[in-house]
Protein backbone atom coordinates (compact mmCIF):
# COMPACT_ATOMS: atom_id res chain seq x y z
CA UNK A 1 0.00 0.00 0.00
CA UNK A 2 1.43 3.31 -1.18
CA UNK A 3 1.54 6.45 1.20
CA UNK A 4 -1.66 8.29 -0.42
CA UNK A 5 -3.85 4.71 -0.07
CA UNK A 6 -3.21 5.02 3.63
CA UNK A 7 -4.32 8.77 3.94
CA UNK A 8 -7.19 8.55 1.98
CA UNK A 9 -8.27 5.25 1.75
CA UNK A 10 -8.57 5.27 -1.79
CA UNK A 11 -11.71 6.42 -1.72
CA UNK A 12 -11.57 10.09 -1.89
CA UNK A 13 -12.57 10.75 -5.65
CA UNK A 14 -15.76 13.01 -4.69
CA UNK A 15 -14.15 14.89 -1.72
CA UNK A 16 -10.94 15.47 -3.92
CA UNK A 17 -13.11 17.01 -6.71
CA UNK A 18 -15.34 18.88 -4.60
CA UNK A 19 -12.21 20.61 -2.95
CA UNK A 20 -10.58 21.70 -6.19
CA UNK A 21 -14.00 22.56 -7.24
CA UNK A 22 -14.52 25.41 -4.51
CA UNK A 23 -10.59 26.25 -4.82
CA UNK A 24 -11.28 27.28 -8.54
CA UNK A 25 -15.20 28.91 -7.66
CA UNK A 26 -12.77 31.51 -5.41
CA UNK A 27 -11.08 32.38 -8.67
CA UNK A 28 -7.75 31.00 -8.08
CA UNK A 29 -5.52 29.67 -11.09
CA UNK A 30 -6.06 26.35 -11.78
CA UNK A 31 -3.44 25.63 -14.52
CA UNK A 32 -0.08 26.20 -13.30
CA UNK A 33 1.10 22.74 -14.29
CA UNK A 34 -0.18 22.49 -17.74
CA UNK A 35 1.22 25.93 -18.30
CA UNK A 36 4.39 24.92 -17.10
CA UNK A 37 4.33 22.01 -19.63
CA UNK A 38 2.84 23.75 -22.63
CA UNK A 39 5.79 26.13 -22.07
CA UNK A 40 8.43 23.08 -22.63
CA UNK A 41 6.55 21.06 -26.26
CA UNK A 42 4.84 22.66 -28.39
CA UNK A 43 0.46 21.39 -28.96
CA UNK A 44 0.40 18.30 -30.44
CA UNK A 45 3.15 16.54 -28.46
CA UNK A 46 2.50 13.00 -26.77
CA UNK A 47 2.16 13.85 -23.30
CA UNK A 48 1.76 11.08 -19.70
CA UNK A 49 -0.10 12.42 -16.56
CA UNK A 50 1.80 10.25 -13.62
CA UNK A 51 -0.66 10.31 -10.64
CA UNK A 52 -3.38 12.31 -13.17
CA UNK A 53 -5.66 12.05 -10.03
CA UNK A 54 -8.77 13.44 -11.15
CA UNK A 55 -7.44 14.97 -14.55
CA UNK A 56 -7.55 18.37 -13.82
CA UNK A 57 -4.05 19.04 -15.60
CA UNK A 58 -4.35 16.62 -18.13
CA UNK A 59 -7.70 17.47 -19.62
CA UNK A 60 -6.01 21.39 -19.46
CA UNK A 61 -3.52 20.21 -21.55
CA UNK A 62 -5.89 17.80 -23.55
CA UNK A 63 -7.76 21.43 -24.12
CA UNK A 64 -4.60 23.18 -25.26
CA UNK A 65 -4.14 20.76 -28.14
CA UNK A 66 -1.96 18.15 -26.25
CA UNK A 67 -2.29 14.51 -26.83
CA UNK A 68 -2.43 12.91 -23.73
CA UNK A 69 -2.98 9.48 -21.59
CA UNK A 70 -3.61 9.22 -17.59
CA UNK A 71 -2.93 6.93 -15.43
CA UNK A 72 -3.46 6.67 -11.76
CA UNK A 73 -3.52 3.46 -9.31
CA UNK A 74 -6.52 5.38 -7.20
CA UNK A 75 -10.04 4.12 -9.11
CA UNK A 76 -12.25 6.70 -7.05
CA UNK A 77 -10.04 9.43 -8.48
CA UNK A 78 -9.85 7.99 -12.27
CA UNK A 79 -13.84 7.62 -11.89
CA UNK A 80 -14.69 11.49 -11.28
CA UNK A 81 -11.50 12.12 -14.45
CA UNK A 82 -13.34 9.69 -16.68
CA UNK A 83 -16.83 11.22 -15.83
CA UNK A 84 -15.39 15.16 -16.35
CA UNK A 85 -13.37 14.01 -19.48
CA UNK A 86 -14.93 10.68 -21.40
CA UNK A 87 -13.45 10.95 -24.29
CA UNK A 88 -10.01 10.95 -23.13
CA UNK A 89 -7.61 7.89 -22.24
CA UNK A 90 -7.78 7.12 -18.14
CA UNK A 91 -5.71 4.07 -17.32
CA UNK A 92 -5.40 2.31 -13.95
CA UNK A 93 -2.27 1.56 -13.43
CA UNK A 94 0.65 1.16 -10.33
CA UNK A 95 3.53 3.80 -11.51
CA UNK A 96 5.94 1.36 -9.84
CA UNK A 97 5.72 -1.56 -12.13
CA UNK A 98 4.48 0.54 -15.43
CA UNK A 99 4.44 -1.53 -18.41
CA UNK A 100 5.28 0.57 -21.75
CA UNK A 101 2.11 -1.01 -23.68
CA UNK A 102 0.06 -0.32 -20.13
CA UNK A 103 -0.12 3.57 -21.25
CA UNK A 104 0.13 2.67 -25.09
CA UNK A 105 3.61 3.71 -25.07
CA UNK A 106 4.26 3.44 -28.82
CA UNK A 107 7.37 5.24 -29.56
CA UNK A 108 7.55 7.43 -26.54
CA UNK A 109 6.19 9.87 -25.12
CA UNK A 110 7.56 13.58 -25.90
CA UNK A 111 7.20 14.70 -22.14
CA UNK A 112 5.77 12.88 -18.90
CA UNK A 113 4.39 14.89 -15.48
CA UNK A 114 4.12 14.15 -12.51
CA UNK A 115 2.28 16.98 -10.36
CA UNK A 116 0.67 16.72 -6.87
CA UNK A 117 3.29 15.30 -4.44
CA UNK A 118 3.30 12.35 -6.62
CA UNK A 119 6.85 10.90 -5.49
CA UNK A 120 6.29 11.82 -1.35
CA UNK A 121 2.71 9.79 -1.24
CA UNK A 122 4.50 6.86 -3.02
CA UNK A 123 5.20 3.59 -1.18
CA UNK A 124 8.57 4.43 0.97
CA UNK A 125 11.62 2.51 -0.80
CA UNK A 126 10.02 2.24 -4.51
CA UNK A 127 10.25 5.83 -5.64
CA UNK A 128 13.29 4.77 -7.48
CA UNK A 129 11.10 2.45 -9.56
CA UNK A 130 8.73 4.72 -10.71
CA UNK A 131 11.33 7.06 -12.09
CA UNK A 132 12.66 3.98 -13.56
CA UNK A 133 9.60 3.45 -15.57
CA UNK A 134 8.23 6.56 -16.22
CA UNK A 135 12.13 7.42 -17.88
CA UNK A 136 10.97 4.46 -19.78
CA UNK A 137 7.87 5.66 -21.82
CA UNK A 138 9.83 8.72 -22.65
CA UNK A 139 11.19 9.20 -26.30
CA UNK A 140 14.89 9.92 -26.95
CA UNK A 141 15.01 13.22 -25.83
CA UNK A 142 11.58 13.89 -24.26
CA UNK A 143 11.49 15.60 -20.94
CA UNK A 144 10.59 14.24 -17.22
CA UNK A 145 8.62 16.83 -14.94
CA UNK A 146 7.79 16.63 -11.26
CA UNK A 147 6.91 19.19 -8.79
CA UNK A 148 6.52 17.79 -5.07
CA UNK A 149 6.85 18.91 -1.27
CA UNK A 150 10.02 18.70 0.25
CA UNK A 151 8.85 19.32 3.84
CA UNK A 152 5.53 19.21 6.23
CA UNK A 153 4.17 22.62 5.39
CA UNK A 154 3.57 21.46 1.60
CA UNK A 155 3.24 17.78 2.25
CA UNK A 156 -0.08 15.82 3.67
CA UNK A 157 2.61 13.33 5.24
CA UNK A 158 5.50 13.38 6.63
CA UNK A 159 8.80 13.66 3.96
CA UNK A 160 10.14 11.07 2.68
CA UNK A 161 12.76 12.17 -0.64
CA UNK A 162 15.22 14.66 -0.66
CA UNK A 163 15.95 16.66 -3.84
CA UNK A 164 19.63 14.61 -3.90
CA UNK A 165 17.76 11.89 -3.78
CA UNK A 166 15.57 12.22 -6.35
CA UNK A 167 18.32 13.80 -8.71
CA UNK A 168 20.19 10.14 -7.90
CA UNK A 169 17.17 7.84 -8.67
CA UNK A 170 16.53 10.35 -12.37
CA UNK A 171 20.64 9.79 -13.21
CA UNK A 172 20.16 5.66 -12.61
CA UNK A 173 16.95 5.71 -14.88
CA UNK A 174 19.29 7.71 -17.47
CA UNK A 175 17.89 10.91 -16.96
CA UNK A 176 20.17 14.22 -17.39
CA UNK A 177 18.72 17.14 -15.40
CA UNK A 178 17.97 20.76 -16.94
CA UNK A 179 16.54 23.04 -14.57
CA UNK A 180 14.27 23.55 -10.98
CA UNK A 181 11.42 25.93 -10.20
CA UNK A 182 10.01 27.06 -7.06
CA UNK A 183 6.61 27.10 -8.21
CA UNK A 184 4.97 25.97 -11.06
CA UNK A 185 5.30 29.54 -12.69
CA UNK A 186 8.90 28.76 -13.19
CA UNK A 187 10.12 30.90 -10.15
CA UNK A 188 13.96 30.39 -9.30
CA UNK A 189 14.49 27.37 -7.38
CA UNK A 190 16.60 28.86 -4.06
CA UNK A 191 16.09 26.23 -1.62
CA UNK A 192 12.76 26.10 0.10
CA UNK A 193 10.29 23.28 0.49
CA UNK A 194 8.84 23.08 -2.93
CA UNK A 195 10.67 21.93 -6.17
CA UNK A 196 9.56 21.70 -9.69
CA UNK A 197 12.20 19.73 -11.72
CA UNK A 198 12.92 18.88 -15.37
CA UNK A 199 14.95 16.03 -16.08
CA UNK A 200 15.21 15.03 -20.30
CA UNK A 201 15.93 11.86 -21.18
Amino acid sequence: MNRWEELTGGTSGEDYAARLAAVAGSGKDMHGEARFCAALVPAGARVLDAGCGTGRVMIRLAELGYDCVGVDLDESMLAVARRQAPELTWIRADLTDLAPAAVHAGTGFDLVVAAGNIFPLLATGTEAAAVRRLAAVLRPGGLFVSGFGLDEAHLPVPPSITLPEYDAYCTAAGLTFVDRFATWDADPYEGGGYAVSVHRR
